[in-house]
């Protein structure tokens, strides 16, 4: 397994628009039994690690010289930049368990959207396991070439993954199948029917009586 190394520092008290200016973004380091600690990390070294490891994949986090075992637990992004202006770190025991949801790579071509012009549908895109941190997953492979008609799917307990890792994910969720494209289409086809008298200030028509006809001729 790769080693991913972050570089972090206690963080300094400097105001948080500050540290941003200087490259840097504010982070927490906590865990179970664990002290939480306020870090600086350099915006552009943590934007590389995420790539790397996401949110389920040790990260050796150095905090001035000292080494922590951690995983990206959260992070906050800026509306509008996208960049990331916050992360949350989970400090975890080698020697215990621990619960992280994992991403799922597809990978294979289905013959039913191959040759079938079927529709992929993507139910899930990740799961939660459980397992010792030295066994966890970047993530899980999931080859949608089992799809060979618009009947196959593949649920959460076709998933493959090594003994030492359990899926917490109910076995019977579907991840992925293929729809049929006429029924795609058909909803893009159907008529769209509204109700009027649902809108606000919609007048109600009454059928006219024969004394308010005869009142109109007056």
């Amino acid at each position: 397994m790769e080693k991913i190394e972050l570089q972090a520092q206690i963080r300094p008290e400097t105001p948080v628009e500050k540290l941003r200016k200087q490259g840097f973004m504010p982070a927490v380091v906590y865990g179970h039994s664990k002290k939480t600690e306020h870090l600086a990390v350099l915006q552009s070294a943590f934007e590389k690690v995420f790539r790397k490891a996401g949110e389920s994949t040790l990260v050796n986090l150095v905090v001035d010289g000292k080494s922590k075992n951690v995983i990206i637990h959260d992070t906050q992004r800026h509306y509008l930049t996208g960049k990331f202006e916050h992360a949350d770190f989970y400090e975890v025991s080698m020697t215990e368990k621990l619960k992280a949801t994992v991403a799922l790579e597809f990978t294979g071509v289905s013959k039913a959207v191959k040759e079938n012009g079927g529709i992929l549908v993507t139910v899930l895109d990740e799961v939660e396991v459980e397992c010792l941190p030295v066994d966890l997953p970047h993530n899980i492979v999931v080859d949608i070439s089992s799809l060979n008609t618009f009947e196959d799917s593949i649920h959460v307990s076709d998933l493959k993954v090594d003994s030492k890792v359990q899926i917490l994910t109910d076995g019977n969720e579907v991840v992925v199948k293929v729809s049929p494209p006429r029924e795609v289409e058909a909803e893009m086809s159907a008529p769209v029917v509204e109700d009027v008298s649902k809108v606000e200030g919609a007048a109600e028509v009454k059928p006219e009586t024969e004394e308010a006809a005869e009142e109109g001729k007056k």
